[in-house]
C-alpha cells in the first residue's frame, strides 16, 4: 500500500509530534521516580532508626564535645579528629582559605602550638544544629577561646562565631567546612 505525499508527510509529521510527546512523558516520569525515590529512602531510614534528626543532633554536638575537651588537653590530634581527612576539607578564618586537612592542622599548629604560643581553653555555646539528610547537616554557634598566659585583658579571651557544614562518614559525622570569625576587639 502506497501513500501519496499529503498522506505521507501528515503521517511523519504525526510520528514527530507523538515521539516527542513520547520523551516528554518519559522525562517527567523519570524525574518523579528518582525524586520520589530520594524523598521514600529518606523517609524510610527516618522511619526505621537507621537515621533521626534527634540522633543526628546528639552526633554532631558529641563532635564538638569531643573537640573541646581534646582542645583543653592540649591534644591537636584529638581535635583534628572532628574534621574529614581529606583534601577537599575547607577552613575559612579572617579572610583566609585553608584546603585540606594537613594543611589545617598546619595552620593550628603555627597559630596555637608554636614556641610561645597556647592553645587556651576552648568552649562552645549558642549550638544550633539542623540536619538536611541523613548524611548532610550545617551547625552554627559560638566560641570562646581564653589564654592563660596574656596579661592584656583585651587578648585574653578570643570569641566569635562558626557556621560547620558537616557529613556523616563511615567513621562518624566529620566536619567538611569550617567557616569561623573572631569579634573585632573594641
Amino acid at each position: 500500500m502506497s501513500m501519496t505525499p499529503p498522506a505521507l508527510a501528515a503521517e511523519l509529521a504525526f510520528r514527530a509530534k507523538f515521539l516527542r510527546i513520547a520523551c516528554l512523558v518519559n522525562i517527567v516520569l523519570f524525574v518523579l521516580l528518582v525524586g520520589g525515590g530520594t524523598v521514600l529512602v529518606t523517609a524510610v531510614a527516618r522511619a526505621t532508626g537507621a537515621s533521626t534528626a534527634a540522633g543526628d543532633e546528639k552526633e554532631i554536638r558529641a563532635v564538638l564535645e569531643a573537640q573541646a575537651t581534646a582542645w583543653n588537653k592540649g591534644d591537636l590530634d584529638g581535635f583534628m579528629g572532628g574534621y574529614w581527612n581529606d583534601d577537599q576539607l575547607t577552613f575559612i578564618s579572617g579572610g583566609d582559605i585553608t584546603s585540606g586537612w594537613k594543611k589545617t592542622k598546619e595552620r593550628f599548629e603555627k597559630r596555637y602550638k608554636a614556641d610561645g604560643k597556647e592553645m587556651g581553653k576552648l568552649a562552645f555555646s549558642e549550638l544550633h544544629v539542623e540536619t538536611f539528610s541523613p548524611n548532610a547537616a550545617m551547625l552554627r554557634g559560638k566560641f570562646e577561646l581564653t589564654f592563660e598566659k596574656e596579661k592584656d585583658d583585651a587578648k585574653k579571651t578570643a570569641r566569635g562565631r562558626f557556621t560547620l557544614i558537616l557529613r556523616k562518614t563511615p567513621d562518624g559525622w566529620k566536619v567538611v567546612h569550617d567557616h569561623t570569625s573572631a569579634e573585632e576587639k573594641k
